[in-house]
């Protein structure tokens, strides 16, 4: 049995989102029913991370209705440089079932060469907005991996998250870092995407809300 875990940095950082990839079901406000994992066991441990790079919002999400997160290695010049993540110690076919059901595909789908990925840093699977895989390093023993686009961020128009998908945000970082609100403001608030898109007092009545 393969172990990773998976650094999530957008909706999933919230573990109820998060379960309606491993569970099956769908999500408070989504448009859509996931089917679940193959092995449907819980991860063995979840821990907030800090991890190197960039988190930006872009795309047209038909289940959120706005733009959606996406990890970049280096972002911009002027991108914040650190990502607030999620780690979920898990198989690495429930990783496999994670990124099919992202891009739409049923449960086994999905095969991802992990030694590439280690080797490499990232292997792109195929054209989907969740089809590259990145490799972020070990956090006790194990590799760390997430999934995003192959596009170059610089070439994609930035778009502003949905009220109900940037609240999913901000419900886990609260909960996966114990974030004040007013830290989640700053961090959310900075996100290409966010930055100059949101009016800072709604996104402070979003995260206060909480």
């Amino acid at each position: 049995m393969t172990l990773v875990w998976y650094a999530a940095y957008g909706s999933n950082l919230l573990p109820a989102r998060f379960d309606c990839y491993r569970e099956g079901g769908r999500p408070v406000g989504g448009a859509r029913t996931y089917p679940g994992f193959r092995d449907r066991t819980a991860p063995r441990d979840t821990r907030g991370l800090m991890v190197p790079g960039a988190v930006y919002f872009a795309w047209e999400s038909p289940v959120w209705t706005g733009g959606i997160a996406f990890y970049s290695v280096r972002g911009m010049q002027d991108w914040p440089r650190e990502v607030a993540a999620r780690g979920y110690l898990f198989t690495l076919e429930q990783f496999e079932d994670l990124v099919a059901q992202e891009m739409y595909r049923e449960p086994g789908a999905m095969r991802i060469d992990l030694d590439a990925v280690v080797r490499d840093g990232a292997v792109r699977l195929g054209e989907g907005r969740y089809e590259t895989v990145v490799y972020l390093g070990e956090r006790a023993g194990y590799p760390m991996l997430t999934c995003t686009a192959s596009w170059d961020p610089a070439s994609v128009e930035l778009r502003r998250p949905a009220p109900r998908y940037l609240k999913m945000l901000a419900d886990g970082l609260r909960e996966s870092h114990g974030w004040t609100a007013e830290r989640i403001h700053t961090y959310l608030g900075g996100l290409p995407g966010v930055r100059g898109l949101w009016d800072i007092g709604e996104l402070r009545e979003l995260i206060d809300a909480a």
